[in-house]
């Protein structure tokens, strides 16, 4: 069992950014197995922050190997912006990071065709980040997708021209105006960046890598609950999440698979639409966005805030098989007299501790209550001087998961992180 998955367990933005690069020392190889664009990995240190859309985040580190996996959406503008952003050179960055001839790519007019979508939804709309992400996954599970191993080949421009002549047609039936070459800008320039890399069947790396021995970090995108089968459907993305997702994003077996961490926030953020039982829309919300920086990576857009949700967090953990918990921006809650855990709810007046099936559902959260600490934790690095709220409520939610708790972020540098056995 060489690979460990590391991946979120709320709606997004739990920190994963941060703790795969915290973890990086200790595994050979990170890899991203799902998503997009869409997301946004926010990494400091040295007092920078480094924010990550497409390249695993344990790009920093010059003794690792990066790769990005079957099952990620790839749009070459994005990925030389990035690449261009990162700081090392294209020749050091090239010996770091390969990529899967199977991952699918996002065309120009994949943005479009997300865009016009959004549009005609009018006041349905889900809160795509306008990436392309949708359509791409689209193309590709209605195998007619154009992958990263295409552009090798000399038909590679025949290939695009047909697949934009598809989309063209479609966009005929909508009313959205759009400038083709706005959107084309810095896509081909991607695509010969995206040349000089190494474009391989990786999974046959990874397993040569796992007969080594070498140690493997499955790094994910978005949350569980963003997934596009257990998600809060149809406010989702277009990818599986969870930790199964891995192994199809990466083209391991399940018996390859050792520890997964699950991370989660110490209360809950979600982006878009969709449902948030917990959401808060007063001022203790505003200071929890404030407080926690909480604006979206990718989109900037504010994030709508809450306190903890079990209920959604054990549904998390068990569809994962989570077998270790790691709690990011404690430090956020630091000067709330008062901590809400939500831990069932309930649903058309009834008591439930499971999901409902409908996002519509009128849902209340039942809360429960616990003391708050004033103490500014930032520069703790062990974790018997937390203060003793905050250990209780870090107690609290183990009892309720029955799955411990063993790191704990106190801040955004990566030093500012507390292991705990």
């Amino acid at each position: 069992m060489n690979i460990d998955i590391l991946l979120g367990l709320q709606w997004g933005d739990e920190g994963k950014g941060k703790i795969v690069d915290a973890l990086s020392p200790v595994y050979d190889v990170v890899a991203r197995f799902q998503g997009g664009p869409n997301a946004g990995h926010s990494l400091e240190f040295n007092n920078v922050k480094h924010v990550l859309h497409l390249i695993p985040s344990g790009i920093f580190h010059p003794d690792k190997v990066n790769i990005i996996g079957n099952g990620v959406v790839i749009d070459p503008a994005v990925f030389r912006k990035e690449i261009e952003e990162l700081g090392p050179s294209i020749d050091e960055l090239t010996k770091r990071l390969i990529i899967s001839n199977r991952a699918n790519l996002i065309l120009p007019s994949h943005r479009i065709l997300d865009a016009a979508y959004e549009h005609q939804k009018g006041n349905t709309k889900i809160g795509s980040t306008l990436k392309g992400i949708g359509p791409a996954y689209t193309d590709k599970a209605g195998r007619n997708g154009l992958r990263v191993g295409d552009i090798l080949g000399k038909d590679f421009m025949d290939l695009y021209k047909e697949h934009l002549n598809n989309h063209l047609a479609i966009l005929k039936n909508y009313d959205f105006k759009f400038d083709l070459k706005e959107y084309e800008n810095g896509w081909f320039e991607g695509i010969e960046l995206l040349k000089r890399f190494s474009i391989v069947n990786t999974e046959y790396y990874i397993h040569d890598k796992a007969r080594k021995s070498k140690k493997m970090l499955a790094e994910g995108a978005q949350g569980t609950m963003l997934d596009v089968d257990f998600g809060s459907y149809p406010f989702v993305t277009s990818s599986n999440t969870i930790s199964a997702g891995a192994c199809t994003g990466l083209g391991v077996s399940p018996k390859m698979i050792g520890e997964i961490f699950g991370i989660f926030k110490a209360y809950c953020t979600r982006v878009g639409s969709g449902p948030f039982p917990t959401e808060l829309f007063d001022e203790t919300g505003n200071s929890l966005r404030n407080i926690g920086h909480e604006f979206g990576a990718t989109t900037g857009r504010p994030r709508r805030c809450g306190w903890l949700d079990l209920p959604a967090l054990k549904y998390s953990i068990m569809i994962n098989g989570v077998t270790k918990l790691f709690m990011t921006k404690a430090d956020v809650l630091s000067g709330f007299k008062t901590i809400k855990i939500c831990t069932k709810y309930k649903v058309d007046g009834k008591e439930c501790l499971e999901i409902p099936f409908k996002t519509n559902a009128a849902i209340e959260p039942v809360y429960t209550d616990m003391p708050g600490w004033e103490e500014n934790i930032s520069g703790i690095k062990d974790f018997n001087k937390l203060p003793e709220a905050l250990k209780r409520y870090i107690e609290f939610i183990e009892k309720e998961t029955e799955v411990p708790v063993t790191m704990v972020s106190v801040g955004p540098d990566r030093e500012e992180t507390i292991y705990r056995k």
